[in-house]
């Protein structure tokens, strides 16, 4: 006699807009990826060495495989250093409400003027790019990458950060198993992340998702 079986529940969609990242009760590990001059003091010694340049921006990255393709897994030239910098979360929300989008965006700015001036006073903007698959390919979702400037970079490189860590290994290890034609072992080594708590409606990403 046939046993009836209870169809799985399928998976919610995807929100368009939402922050992908490992992240503990008290900090959050986003990524970036340097030269070894800067990349390889900065893992030894849990901070970003003095040729650092503080008066440039710097964009950090929650999502590591978008990571992986802005770097190419580590093979672009002057990022051949994969780092994963662990802040605070205090300081990764901080930098949210003072963030104004990359672009001007119609239904969110009442004007190019006024989203000019916002951009001009914000010490940290917000980009919203396809999140990746393991093979680097697009997929219909985005992931949100964070530009640091002037006050938000002094206090990225100062308050914020918990410890920094050389991911280069593991990158080179996921892109071996990519380029041997096994996604599924090389997704089983991907940093595990998972949303973060804020919502695209919520009080710190309402002002930044067009």
């Amino acid at each position: 006699m046939a046993t009836a079986t209870t169809p799985a529940t399928p998976r919610p969609p995807e929100p368009k807009y939402r922050i992908r990242a490992h992240h503990t009760a008290s900090t959050i590990t986003v990524h970036q990826a340097y030269p070894p001059s800067i990349g390889l003091p900065a893992a030894r010694d849990g901070r970003f060495p003095g040729t650092w340049k503080r008066d440039r921006m710097t964009w950090i990255k929650p999502s590591f495989l978008w990571m992986m393709y802005r770097c190419g897994w580590g093979l672009k030239e002057g990022q051949e250093t994969v780092l994963a910098v662990e802040i605070t979360r205090e300081g990764f929300e901080w930098a949210l409400r003072h963030a104004c989008l990359s672009h001007y965006d119609a239904d969110t700015h009442a004007d190019q003027a006024s989203w000019r001036r916002e951009l001009k006073r914000s010490p940290a903007r917000v980009q919203w790019d396809p999140e990746r698959d393991v093979r680097l390919q697009a997929l219909p979702y985005r992931s949100l990458q964070l530009g640091l400037s002037g006050e938000a970079v002094r206090r990225y490189a100062d308050e914020w950060i918990v410890s920094v860590r050389d991911e280069t290994p593991l990158a080179r290890r996921i892109h071996g198993l990519v380029r041997e034609g096994e996604p599924a072992a090389a997704q089983g080594l991907l940093p595990v992340e998972t949303p973060y708590p804020a919502e695209a409606d919520g009080e710190l990403l309402r002002h930044l998702c067009p």
